[in-house]
């Protein structure tokens, strides 16, 4: 499977498809811990660098920073968790077509190989080298406690930040959709469900208010690249477990994207004015959208090793890059190129692994001005 790779490839597919192997999705704690100490055991073959954990409602962080250097010229970002699978046999890999196919491969156990790679590869040739790694285990909860701690309340500081969690090889992300998490609930009244009129049924009442919500939302839709607000449905319940029962109350949860010049505050009064008051309405967490100023460096830089002109694009979704983006350091958001994410078929180009480590190697190598 792996005979016509590089040694580099062979290298990268290797330390990803270990770090896939650990489930480290929220639900299993134990397994982010496991998965850390995996990646500290790599880092401390470095003498040249101080490794520190940080724990804040109960999420760890991991900050690996040169020896009495406290703000790095770069600092490499990544996340270990992945979204919750409900096989935990499920979290393994193969090898086809030239990827790495598996849940969490793009999204990031392959960028956070690369980024621990070349992390080590740096600081084993230079002393003292202003080059740092922070690693943490809640993005796909929303960063709260782990990137967004780090930057805004331990004080975490660098020049420029490296992020491969969005854009792809020859594209560089600038620009991010706000986020709302909501959770929507009704209350209603129980019956059974051959006499419903005895009923007031909430999962019906909130079917309805979503489907408002949703037309709502679909009336925004004007531009043809999809850069407009957009609701999903994403979660709906009920306690009840009976076919002939009316449910006495129902939950849904929405995930909801917006652009600029839209704020969290005006699509909230949109939403509340559209699911009335008795639809209640909870937020899970809210980011505003976010633009960056990605390093003239890392454009050229990119060109050169891709041999393809570098494109700056808007993303839909969000990352951590915003708790660093909202400190006016450059952020540059770029990866290897990713597949299918989020599902069991996620997956990762191999060769597309190596060009993205020498892009990083190359842009180090000159913002650093080092060999």
């Amino acid at each position: 499977m792996t005979k016509h790779l590089t040694g580099l490839q062979k290298k990268l597919v290797a330390l990803t498809r270990d770090l896939i192997m650990i489930p480290s999705d929220e639900s299993r704690p134990d397994d982010i811990e496991h998965c850390f100490e995996f990646i500290i055991n790599h880092l401390e073959s470095l003498d040249t660098v101080a490794i520190k954990k940080h724990y804040h409602r109960g999420i760890t962080s991991l900050v690996v920073l040169p020896k009495k250097i406290d703000k790095p010229k770069i600092l490499l970002c990544g996340h270990l968790d992945v979204i919750t699978h409900s096989d935990s046999h499920c979290y393994c890999s193969h090898i086809t077509d030239g990827k790495i196919i598996g849940p969490g491969s793009g999204d990031m156990k392959g960028p956070l190989a690369i980024l621990l790679k070349v992390f080590m590869e740096f600081h084993m040739k230079h002393d003292n080298l202003p080059l740092g790694l922070a690693i943490t285990s809640d993005e796909e909860r929303g960063g709260d406690a782990g990137m967004r701690f780090l930057f805004d309340e331990i004080g975490l500081r660098c020049e420029v930040a490296l992020v491969p969690d969005g854009g792809s090889l020859n594209e560089i992300t600038i620009e991010e959709k706000g986020i709302l998490h909501l959770t929507v609930k009704c209350n209603g009244h129980s019956a059974h469900a051959a006499r419903p009129w005895l009923g007031d049924n909430p999962l019906e009442r909130l079917v309805d208010a979503v489907s408002r919500l949703r037309k709502d939302f679909d009336s925004l839709n004007k531009d043809k690249d999809h850069w407009h607000p957009t609701c999903a449905l994403t979660i709906i319940k009920t306690p009840n477990q009976t076919v002939n029962c009316i449910p006495s109350e129902a939950e849904g949860t929405l995930d909801i994207r917006f652009p600029t010049p839209h704020t969290t505050k005006e699509i909230l009064t949109r939403i509340f004015n559209i699911l009335g008051d008795k639809v209640d309405t909870h937020t899970i967490m809210s980011a505003e959208p976010t633009r960056f100023t990605p390093d003239p460096l890392y454009l050229a830089v990119s060109e050169e090793i891709t041999g393809m002109p570098t494109i700056q694009k808007k993303e839909d979704g969000g990352s951590d890059a915003r708790f660093i983006g909202r400190h006016s350091i450059p952020v540059i958001i770029s990866r290897p190129i990713v597949g299918e994410l989020h599902s069991l078929d996620e997956w990762i180009d191999i060769s597309s692994m190596e060009t993205f480590y020498r892009v990083y190697e190359l842009y180090l190598k000159r913002k650093l001005l080092v060999e």
